[in-house]
């Protein structure tokens, strides 16, 4: 399977053919400006050194400061974090904030870590990326197995609050960014709701994933009429055809840390959960989750990408060819970047805005970001994910001209 980043390139590539996009915008497109990577020594509770290693890819800075996550796992690679930084250029572009797009990551296994652990390894990184980051120049955010518990340690060691987003609300984070990847998700598929012919009947969903992201979204859905058949965390999933108690279900994860052996439902594999019949399928989770090998198997009339990368070219072509939608990465999750924008833009301002405020804001930028990558799909044919890659393309070439 190719690397995720060579996939962020082909897709890039699939819309610049339709559009006829500059070959020298491409060409700076393709590789990003900056890499850095640094080793962090980090003091144990048992007094040991430990070594772990860290990126930040600065992909593109046209439209505004660099904007992306920091990610902990094992399995953090630099292919990933350039991928993400794509992404993230692209997301930006297509919701319409002046940010361009980065990406951090650390590898560890931020469970085998004590809180005290943690927050040595967070600084650490602050203080590696001396120059890196700043206001001004690359803003980052919470990104998988960081919270804002840590973006507030990156505020804290750094002395300035808009040098981070996704803080909590004392440390100058936005009132409605922690449930933002989901909200603007569903601000998208309710403006497309009528254009995908998706009835009242077929308003069930399947998501995989029960973090931040996928949680929330299936409390929305829930809470909008929609049946939740089945969901996930890393340990397998749990389905009802009747449609799961998401309350319930969220108080048992709390309780247990997974979503399995919950009352009134059965146990289910990831890989079985994305090939249930539904209106909706949410993947919420990892990236490469729908790929050649089981595409031809998805049963869904829609698909929403709230996770990052989570559908391979090879799986789009397959989806396409079923007639299944796919709402892509780069417009469906990009509320969580643009209420980060506004979080950036409040503590840069010395302001604070009320959540309804927010909430306005974000549901006028998806809204319109929304449409306009509509618009394009109409114009050139084609699916949306080149349009929405089509709209990112244009606004970036717009600022070299």
């Amino acid at each position: 399977m190719p690397n995720v980043f060579e996939n962020a390139l082909n897709q890039i590539h699939r819309a610049a053919e339709l559009a006829k996009i500059d070959e020298n915008v491409l060409k700076q497109i393709n590789i990003p400006m900056r890499e850095v990577r640094v080793a962090i020594p980090v003091k144990m509770d048992d007094g040991s050194l430990r070594m772990f290693e860290g990126f930040r890819v600065q992909h593109n800075n046209w439209r505004g400061p660099f904007k992306g996550g920091i990610r902990y796992h094992q399995q953090v690679d630099i292919h990933e974090v350039k991928a993400l930084a794509t992404w993230m250029t692209f997301k930006c572009a297509v919701c319409g904030i002046p940010m361009g797009g980065g990406k951090g990551g650390v590898i560890v296994n931020p469970k085998e870590l004590s809180e005290a652990e943690l927050e040595k390894l967070t600084r650490g990184w602050v203080r590696s990326m001396k120059g890196v980051i700043g206001p001004e120049i690359d803003v980052p955010a919470p990104d998988l197995n960081t919270t804002p518990r840590e973006m507030d340690w990156v505020a804290d060691e750094f002395g300035h609050p808009a040098v981070v987003t996704g803080k909590t609300i004392k440390a100058g984070g936005s009132a409605g960014r922690g449930t933002a990847t989901a909200t603007g998700g569903y601000y998208v598929l309710e403006t497309l709701k009528e254009r995908l012919l998706l009835e009242p009947e077929m308003q069930s969903v399947v998501i995989q994933g029960f973090g931040n992201a996928g949680r929330m979204m299936a409390q929305i859905m829930h809470r909008h009429g929609w049946k939740v058949l089945a969901t996930s965390d890393s340990s397998g999933g749990v389905y009802n055809p009747a449609g799961l108690d998401i309350d319930a279900l969220a108080k048992h994860k709390d309780e247990t840390k997974s979503v399995q052996n919950f009352a009134g439902a059965q146990n289910i594999t990831n890989e079985k959960l994305l090939e249930i019949e539904c209106g909706l399928l949410i993947p919420a989770a990892m990236e490469n989750q729908i790929h050649a090998g089981n595409a031809g198997n998805i049963k869904a009339k829609v698909m929403l990408e709230l996770a990052n990368g989570p559908t391979t070219p090879e799986a789009d072509d397959i989806l396409r060819e079923k007639g299944i939608e796919v709402i892509p990465d780069i417009l469906a999750n990009s509320g969580g970047v643009t209420v980060s924008y506004y979080e950036w833009e409040q503590n840069m301002k010395g302001e604070v805005w009320t959540e309804s405020q927010v909430d306005d804001k974000l549901k006028l930028a998806m809204t319109e970001a929304t449409n306009a990558v509509w618009e394009r799909k109409e114009k050139y044919n084609t699916d949306l994910r080149r349009g929405a890659f089509i709209l990112g393309l244009e606004r970036l070439q717009e600022t070299q001209k």
